[in-house]
């Protein structure tokens, strides 16, 4: 191996840590936050149609959101392996880890391209009984589900940069969709007439792009990890998909979550102020993207710094990295918090000129961010047991955060009315935390006993 590509593989274990955990995370925040605006623009562009291009665009958003989980979750899976076994110096298992990657991907292509083929019609069908909606949403679902092989291979590679240190291209991989996004989706929608499928094709050649920059990269001359398509095991896939189930369930319980809280604001507003409180709560969720996407960065981009060390035995470089972690995370948070309450009115305008609607979502977005410096603890513990391998100890952290937010969302407007339910958001942002911590504090010390014995 040349000298260089033994000094990018070896940063994670000699490089401060201080240092080493700005340049891992910054480019994934930067890229995640990108991210959360590009949702954003995109929705803005389907929105000139006119409303039902929007409203079918937003409930394919659940579809999305699911293949984004598989993908996620895929991909945390074989980051944890990778860095873990370069840690170790098992470079023959982190190649195979990465190769059985690939089979992840296309597996979980094929099964989409199916299901979004046979049920994309059903999926609408059951939501809504407008025929434009049901039209336009189905043919965008069959679009992204049967070419979604370049999501699934750009979310999960994007991460095995990562494990390898290599978190710049990892934020060009995102940026280079995004963008090229961005600028497709004008020129499909309006300047060939497409319309809706327009905007799904604009998505799948964006990803199609990213996923070939992303190849590129891991094909190139120096990486420690190497592809040769082969060494395919049902063991190791499933220990990448035991990894990964964590991150895979906190997504896609965030859909039951979001569906769950329209159906109560729906059931307790009434006729008169039940679509109001749901577009209320569409722009409090989509400022709270702004918050956990980066937030996520911070804390899954530096799972491979925590991975690395641990299976080196480096106990005090994984002590002092969750540290810094929490330090990061933390003063994240802090700003967004104080953005929420200064320039909430700005990011509200860009959905809304009504100064009644706009009122009611500024308000939503501050409850929503009541306790969002204590979600900072909540991300990265379970993102940082998930990096360790400790799955036992993250899902349940993980389903105990969900269940405090659906006991409240289920009992605050029984109690005291539709707009309660807004609380339940920072309710689960301070018991969550509680219970992590607690669960921290007690159990990391036997977790670091353990390290570089497997």
């Amino acid at each position: 191996m040349e000298k260089n590509a033994v000094e990018k593989e070896n940063k994670m274990g000699v490089m401060p840590v201080g240092k080493l955990l700005v340049s891992m995370s910054v480019p994934i925040m930067i890229s995640m936050l990108v991210q959360a605006l590009y949702n954003i623009v995109d929705s803005m562009f389907v929105a000139k149609l006119n409303e039902n291009a929007l409203t079918a665009v937003s409930l394919a958003f659940p579809v999305q959101n699911l293949m984004i989980a598989v993908g996620t979750g895929t991909g945390v899976g074989i980051n944890a392996l990778v860095s873990r076994s370069l840690g170790e110096k098992n470079t023959e298992y982190a190649n195979k880890a990465a190769n059985n990657g690939i089979i992840l991907c296309l597996l979980s292509a094929l099964t989409f391209a199916v299901l979004t083929g046979v049920f994309g019609h059903t999926f609408f069908a059951v939501q809504t009984q407008d025929p434009q909606i049901l039209s336009y949403g189905t043919v965008y679902v069959r679009i992204i589900g049967m070419m979604s092989f370049g999501l699934f291979m750009q979310l999960v590679f994007e991460r095995l940069l990562q494990a390898t240190g290599r978190t710049f291209y990892s934020m060009l991989t995102q940026l280079l969709g995004a963008i090229l996004n961005i600028i497709l989706d004008p020129i499909f929608i309006f300047g060939l007439h497409m319309g809706v499928s327009g905007a799904a094709v604009a998505t799948v050649i964006s990803q199609m792009a990213s996923c070939a920059f992303v190849l590129r990269t891991l094909f190139g001359k120096n990486m420690p990890v190497r592809i040769t398509f082969g060494g395919y095991s049902w063991r190791l896939i499933r220990r990448v998909l035991t990894i990964g189930f964590t991150p895979f369930i906190i997504i896609a319980m965030d859909n039951v979550m979001i569906i769950t809280m329209n159906a109560i604001l729906q059931k307790y507003g009434g006729a008169e102020r039940g679509d109001l409180l749901i577009t209320c709560a569409t722009i409090a969720q989509s400022f709270m993207l702004v918050v956990t996407m980066p937030l996520g960065g911070i804390t899954s981009g530096t799972q491979a710094v925590l991975a690395y060390n641990f299976g080196a035995g480096k106990t005090d470089r994984v002590k002092n990295a969750q540290k810094y972690i929490f330090s990061l995370a933390a003063a994240y948070t802090a700003l967004l918090f104080v953005l929420a309450r200064t320039i909430g009115g700005l990011f509200v305008r860009l959905f809304t000129a009504d100064p009644v609607v706009a009122a009611e979502a500024l308000r939503a977005i501050r409850i929503f961010t009541l306790a969002i410096i204590p979600l900072a603890f909540q991300y990265e513990i379970v993102d940082g047991f998930t990096g360790l391998g400790q799955v036992q100890v993250a899902l349940p952290l993980s389903f105990f955060r969900k269940g405090a937010y659906f006991v409240s969302l289920f009992l605050l407007p029984a109690m005291f009315g539709a707009e309660a339910a807004f609380y339940a958001e920072p309710v689960s942002d301070i018991f969550g935390p509680i219970a992590s911590v607690s669960v921290y504090l007690t159990s990391m010390k036997k977790v670091l006993a353990k390290a570089g014995a497997n």
